[in-house]
């Protein structure tokens, strides 16, 4: 038959009789977005954080708590189906995008899973439990040529416009960059430090504790241990600083130029010996670059502050004094760079989905496996109790078996990568 165009149609005596019948959002045009041309959506995980995930049209939504499930599907609305096994929701051809605000120990699996499946993924922080994983994502995602983004806090117009003063070389290097309390940072280490005494409880009829575990070590139930606490040991998180140092760092790490590479060394300061369950204490964490460049995340929560008041970034040449604000010393430095070429506008995760492009206002795979990379480090800096120099092409610790072997954790059977 002669294919009609939509306006064609609109216009003759059927389109005029159609239009008094179909619902506007069907027809699409200004505004509306026809049902074929939405994307569809899976949720995984809908604990707190997870309820945030549920928006536009999702069609399934999954979780190993039942009362966590049911929750999700009030808010999913009719449209949705509920699961309690990841499994069967990335089987499912009609799903464009998973959502993972599952506890950390699942990020990997999960997003790799999906992106098999041809799914493109929206994964929550931080990207990935070890290391080691986050390589396996990146390779994955890339080979499969899915489209991925880590829900960090992501990158603002002010992210822009100090990566341009940065790569003016205004500022002269090397950089020395502060992520403490003064210049607006809250780690939540004390919040999310773990207990090394709870006691088993019976697991409530509503969990399957054993898929929440997963590829985690299997250990006795305690509500201490998941929703939300999952933060506070190293089975399933890395504390305050796997929760909330991707959000600080990852927008540096592109405003500095440096989100498709990593650090070569790292130094922690922090009680010791650290438990080897339990997520503790730490207060200052150092890390250096080839080219010089230093970062010092500091927690403001236990031991001795670095002395003196410090800018945010600061070059042998100029100053940022404080986070996501343009005040400079000396004054002025951000007009003087507003001749210099801007970076390319920042692309958003569901504009990248249908342009089939990398998405940069949160961070790609490939940068948000190097941010989540470094305050994995820091972590392992802060169990080993020494400095640790690593590699950022091979991605190992030098000289370190020990300190590798939390790189590459063993994950529990039938779990692999």
């Amino acid at each position: 038959m002669k294919q009609i165009t939509r306006r064609a149609f609109l216009g003759g005596t059927a389109g005029a009789a159609a239009f008094n019948i179909v619902p506007r959002h069907v027809l699409g045009g200004p505004g509306h977005t026809p049902p074929s041309e939405e994307l569809t959506r899976a949720v995984i995980g809908t604990g707190a954080q997870g309820m945030g995930h549920i928006r536009g049209r999702v069609l399934a939504i999954c979780d190993v708590d039942k009362h966590h499930l049911e929750r999700g599907l009030q808010r999913a609305g009719k449209d949705a189906k509920g699961y309690t096994d990841f499994r069967e929701v990335i089987a499912r051809d009609d799903i464009d995008i998973v959502h993972i605000p599952t506890p950390p120990h699942w990020h990997a699996l999960i997003s790799i899973a999906a992106a098999q499946a041809g799914k493109d993924v929206f994964s929550e922080k931080p990207t990935t439990r070890f290391l080691h994983e986050g390589r396996v994502l990146v390779n994955t995602i890339n080979r499969y040529g899915r489209v991925y983004a880590s829900n960090t806090w992501g990158r603002r117009a002010y992210h822009r416009q100090l990566r341009k003063l940065i790569s003016s070389g205004r500022l002269g290097t090397p950089l020395t960059v502060r992520l403490t309390k003064r210049h607006g940072c809250n780690f939540k280490v004390r919040q999310w430090s773990g207990r090394p005494d709870l006691a088993p409880e019976a697991v409530p009829s509503h969990l399957d504790y054993n898929m929440w575990l997963g590829p985690s070590p299997k250990k006795p139930y305690n509500p201490g241990r998941v929703h939300q606490r999952f933060r506070c040991y190293w089975d399933y998180d890395g504390g305050g600083l796997t929760d909330m140092g991707q959000h600080y760092w990852d927008p540096i790490q592109y405003a500095l130029g440096k989100e498709y590479t990593g650090p070569v060394e790292i130094e922690a300061y922090a009680p010791w010996p650290a438990h080897h369950d339990a997520v503790g204490m730490w207060g200052r964490c150092t890390v250096r670059y080839k080219d010089g460049t230093t970062v010092i995340f500091e927690s403001g929560e236990w031991g001795t502050p670095e002395p003196g008041q410090h800018a945010f970034i600061e070059g042998p040449d100029g100053k940022v004094l404080h986070m996501n604000k343009m005040d400079t010393d000396p004054p002025n430095l951000f007009r003087e760079v507003k001749s210099f070429p801007d970076p390319p506008p920042l692309v958003h995760f569901d504009t990248a989905v249908r342009r089939r492009c990398k998405p940069s206002a949160k961070p790609d795979v490939e940068a948000a496996h190097r941010s989540c990379s470094v305050v994995q480090l820091c972590n392992v800096a802060i169990r080993m109790g020494r400095k640790i120099r690593w590699d950022p092409v091979k991605e190992l610790v030098i000289d370190d078996e020990a300190a590798n072997r939390l790189i590459n954790v063993p994950m529990r059977a039938p779990w692999h990568l």
